[in-house]
């Protein structure tokens, strides 16, 4: 019969957030060996973790990490903000943005099984949403912004640009993370999403009783309006008439990255 004491249990439970009956079922199951009972705790859990898969988890915390001309961006996502904005959460966010802008975006994988065990902790669907690096090219300067609430990243921007002056290029961070585009351009957004849209538009201008000649003027823009909701270039700074484009003048945007809580 496997030998172990309330203290082996209390240490396991602390070690893995298992109930008492869970962890004492585990030790005895493992004649009393504290790691293989850890090991276990952590594929039940993760077993009962895939029952919870499909629950929503909008909430969560972004750490972004930078040095000099790269920057990384990391979000974990959760069910609640309790958990969102617990040490736990804070410190593997953290941890997990350092591994990405030390070694890139596929390093993330080392740590996955922090974020298991993370997992099995807090009993939500926690799971890792927006991995991002970028590493500005040799003489374009790199800007990030990162809007903090209640201990936790919410808001997270990375933006490269090229002949652009550092003022200009945080400006357009803070915007991008006020306007939250899509894309850089007109290209990277979906064809096929822009078509549907362009249909669904044709087919409100008809219900309006538009002049059938005039509905190709119309449709074109409100396909523009719908275009500029999305594309970072064609977005009125803040909201106003001057564009990113016009902002920046013969500068460029060569590319941007965002995660917010929500999305």
């Amino acid at each position: 019969m496997a030998e172990f004491t309330a203290k082996d249990v209390k240490a396991l439970r602390d070690a893995t957030g298992a109930g008492m009956m869970d962890a004492k079922k585990a030790l005895t199951e493992a004649d009393g060996d504290m790691e293989a009972a850890v090991q276990l705790l952590r594929e039940r859990g993760l077993a009962k973790a895939a029952d919870r898969s499909d629950r929503e988890n909008n909430e969560g915390a972004i750490a972004l990490a930078v040095d000099g001309n790269t920057a990384a961006i990391v979000q974990l996502r959760t069910e609640t903000d309790f958990t969102a904005k617990s040490d736990g959460v804070a410190n593997l966010v953290k941890e997990l943005a350092d591994v990405v802008l030390a070694k890139g975006e596929g390093a993330i994988s080392e740590r996955q099984s922090a974020i298991d065990d993370l997992k099995l902790t807090t009993k939500e669907n926690l799971a890792l949403g927006k991995v991002a690096r970028i590493e500005a090219a040799p003489g374009n300067a790199l800007d990030t912004y990162l809007h903090v609430q209640d201990g936790r990243g919410i808001n997270a921007v990375v933006v490269e640009g090229r002949d652009v002056d550092p003022e200009t290029l945080h400006e357009i961070a803070l915007h991008i993370a006020f306007a939250k585009p899509i894309a850089l351009t007109r290209d990277e957004v979906s064809a096929d999403e822009a078509e549907r849209e362009k249909a669904a538009l044709l087919e409100i201008t008809k219900a309006e009783g538009k002049p059938e000649a005039a509905w190709p003027k119309i449709v074109e823009g409100r396909i523009a309006s719908w275009y500029k909701e999305r594309v970072l270039l064609e977005q009125g700074v803040f909201g106003e008439k001057e564009t990113v484009q016009q902002k920046i003048g013969k500068g460029e945007i060569v590319r941007f990255a965002q995660a917010y809580i929500g999305a």
